[in-house]
């Protein structure tokens, strides 16, 4: 038994037929269609059934699948592990950053890295709603500073430790407000411009988030443009909460209260890594001093 026979196994079971398999493996259908019979042959066992259109796996070979899958999986921590201790430290890393996180919070944490690794350049990557977590997840970022749904965080997949809770307040400046005397339901606002930052993530592309049917929105990329449009009474709009304080108690913006709309959605941001890819030795003590930032809060 090869771990080529068992990434043929793998890719014939999830794409049901040798010729896609040939093309994912860059193999021809011959060499994989023997090395499938080679393996039954040791094993004693008939994997797939090959009666249908497409090939599947016998009830025998879903069982062989699932420990096929742990030890690629095994082969391929082996292999990271090899990488790393061979290649030292690494010559740069990146965090993928929510846009609404407060990045002061983690300051301590990246001059504690810098002045401990002053050879790794640090690349922080600013990302938007789902942007962040689907970084970590194509391996374009070694960790991320998002938030995770429930779903998402028990899949197994992924490793997270909190950083603080934060909110998204609903605002708008006072020219604004002036227009709503007597503002009760976000459907009033149809006609008035909603300010939305655009998901960089692609999973959830024409998804819009707390926008209602038929709203008039301006779409921008950045908070920075959000809020000076929002400021200057174009439109109306969320922005992290620690963004506008000094606004808000000011009353150069005030709060949207609404009886069918949040004014203030809490956002529980937290420390995001895939637990199949192994870290590096820089950007694995950068996540462990990132465990002790809740601890301090």
């Amino acid at each position: 038994m090869t771990l080529e026979q068992l990434k043929m196994l793998k890719q014939v079971a999830e794409l049901g037929s040798l010729k896609s398999a040939s093309e994912k493996l860059f193999k021809t259908q011959p060499a994989i269609s023997q090395g499938i019979k080679q393996l039954e042959a040791q094993l004693g066992l008939q994997l797939f059934d090959r009666q249908g259109y497409r090939l599947s796996l016998t009830s025998h070979g879903k069982k062989i699948y699932q420990h096929a899958l742990r030890l690629l999986d095994e082969a391929e921590h082996m292999k990271q592990l090899a990488t790393f201790l061979t290649a030292g430290n690494e010559a740069s890393i990146t965090i993928a950053i929510e846009a609404s996180y407060d990045l002061k919070k983690i300051l301590p944490v990246l001059e504690m890295t810098q002045s401990e690794f002053p050879h790794t350049q640090i690349i922080l990557k600013q990302e938007y709603i789902n942007g962040a977590l689907e970084a970590v997840k194509s391996a374009q970022a070694d960790l991320a500073l998002t938030t995770i749904d429930n779903l998402a965080l028990h899949s197994g997949k992924f490793e997270a430790n909190k950083l603080y809770q934060g909110y998204l307040c609903n605002v708008a400046a006072p020219r604004f407000v002036e227009r709503h005397p007597k503002l009760v339901s976000v459907t009033e606002l149809k006609d008035e411009y909603q300010i939305v930052v655009q998901d960089s993530g692609h999973s959830s592309q024409g998804i819009n988030y707390s926008v209602q049917p038929g709203q008039r929105c301006w779409y921008v990329n950045d908070f920075s443009t959000k809020k000076t449009l929002i400021m200057s009474g174009m439109g109306w709009g969320r922005l992290p909460d620690y963004m506008i304080k000094d606004e808000l108690e000011q009353h150069i913006l005030s709060a949207l209260n609404m009886e069918d709309f949040d004014t203030k959605i809490a956002l529980n941001y937290q420390a995001i890594k895939l637990k199949s890819r192994l870290l590096g030795p820089v950007a694995e003590k950068l996540w462990q001093n990132l465990k002790l930032v809740h601890l301090s809060e």
